[in-house]
């Protein structure tokens, strides 16, 4: 469900216990943490973006990081019960917390589910321990099943990450792997190419020769087996790094690639909301301490808030939308820009883009095949000039 009136709430809890290599999130690690003063502060700035977008039904919220199962569960609790106040709860409202796998994480999936907590992502990234330790993850294969198995017996829904196209990795050993994850009764899998991004641990030690990726062309195969098998196995691609049963995909990641409004609460959270005025980008002040005294100074950390124009609408739009099985509907077309998709788009570049196999362009609206969907960064360019 998304419309005018309906809101997703991203949440940002940004501390983790180490920083692993290959992420570029806005994570930082803390020796100490006054929970009492980041609830209120998060309290404070769902005030601020609720005074702006009244009367709105929060279909999900999204407690992301970071690693937000570092929390308390009462400040997912008192989150929770607060964006009901200010908001309505839609009667299905997803509520998502990511945690990771270890034993001690673990432990604490019991307290989330009392404070409100409907499904859980775990960020198991991979089933053997030499890749785990490779990653710079805190749990071993065993932890992980096992709170994998925890997820299981709390929640009704549940899904995991993990990373694929790591160094050596063959398509016979990632698909043993896929096979082992599916016999945890997982609704949802979300599987991502291991990429290097500039900034991190790993773009220095990938350019200094200390690892190497599979090829382009092994990682074409490793992603090409993971759709054929999580097909079969009856969790199908419904964007291209996410797999789920029906009824099971990720409600909160569909609004983004839906282009719904969403609010961003916390360091560095993004915000997309509809206003009278047009629709605004809005961004929090990245720095935890920073944010933290701004919220208790202004009650509120926005370091950004822009209008987006029609043209950066369509860009938007397209790179969330064509990213999904589903495609841009031609109702989103008349909504973001108020023209259809024939009006919107340069017919010569859609019609090489439709011929030659990547884009369907019909009465429904647009969508990437599969072929289309696995060379995105090169398609857009190619269709928006």
């Amino acid at each position: 469900m998304t419309g005018p009136d309906t809101l997703a709430v991203y949440v940002h809890w940004p501390f983790c216990r180490s920083k692993c290599p290959y992420c570029d999130f806005n994570s930082h690690v803390s020796a100490s943490i006054d929970h009492a003063r980041w609830r209120a502060a998060l309290l404070r700035e769902i005030d601020h973006y609720a005074d702006r977008t009244p009367g709105r039904i929060v279909t999900s919220v999204f407690f992301g990081g970071g690693t937000p199962s570092l929390m308390e569960p009462a400040t997912a609790a008192a989150v929770i019960e607060h964006i009901g106040k200010r908001w309505r709860l839609d009667k299905g409202v997803e509520i998502t917390l990511e945690a990771n796998p270890t034993s001690v994480e673990a432990a604490l999936l019991a307290g989330f589910r009392n404070a409100g907590v409907n499904r859980v992502s775990l960020g198991v990234q991979a089933l053997n321990d030499a890749d785990l330790k490779f990653l710079g993850r805190e749990h071993s294969a065993r932890e992980a099943l096992e709170a994998v198995d925890i997820a299981a017996r709390l929640f009704d829904r549940f899904s995991f990450d993990l990373i694929y196209a790591r160094p050596g990795q063959t398509v016979a050993a990632w698909e043993a792997e896929l096979r082992q994850a599916l016999s945890h009764a997982v609704g949802h899998i979300s599987a991502y190419q291991l990429t290097i991004e500039e900034g991190t641990p790993f773009h220095l030690r990938h350019a200094r020769g200390e690892f190497r990726i599979p090829d382009e062309d092994t990682g074409a195969a490793l992603y090409e087996a993971t759709q054929d098998l999580l097909e079969q196995a009856g969790l199908p691609a419904y964007e291209i790094s996410n797999h789920a049963r029906p009824g099971e995909e990720s409600r909160h990641n569909l609004a983004y690639w839906r282009y719904a409004d969403y609010a961003g609460i916390g360091p560095g959270a993004h915000g997309r909301l509809t206003l009278e005025e047009g629709k605004i980008a809005t961004r929090q002040h990245r720095a935890p301490q920073i944010w933290l005294e701004r919220v208790e100074r202004d009650g509120h950390a926005t370091q950004a808030e822009l209008p987006v124009s029609v043209e950066e609408r369509l860009t938007e739009m397209l790179m969330m939308g064509l990213r999904t099985v589903e495609g841009v509907p031609v109702e989103r077309f008349i909504r973001e820009t108020g023209q259809p998709l024939e009006s919107a788009l340069d017919s010569a570049r859609l019609a090489r883009l439709t011929e030659g196999g990547f884009l369907i362009a019909d009465d429904a609206g647009l969508r990437a095949t599969a072929e289309g969907r696995q060379r995105l960064n090169a398609l857009l360019p190619a269709l928006l000039g």
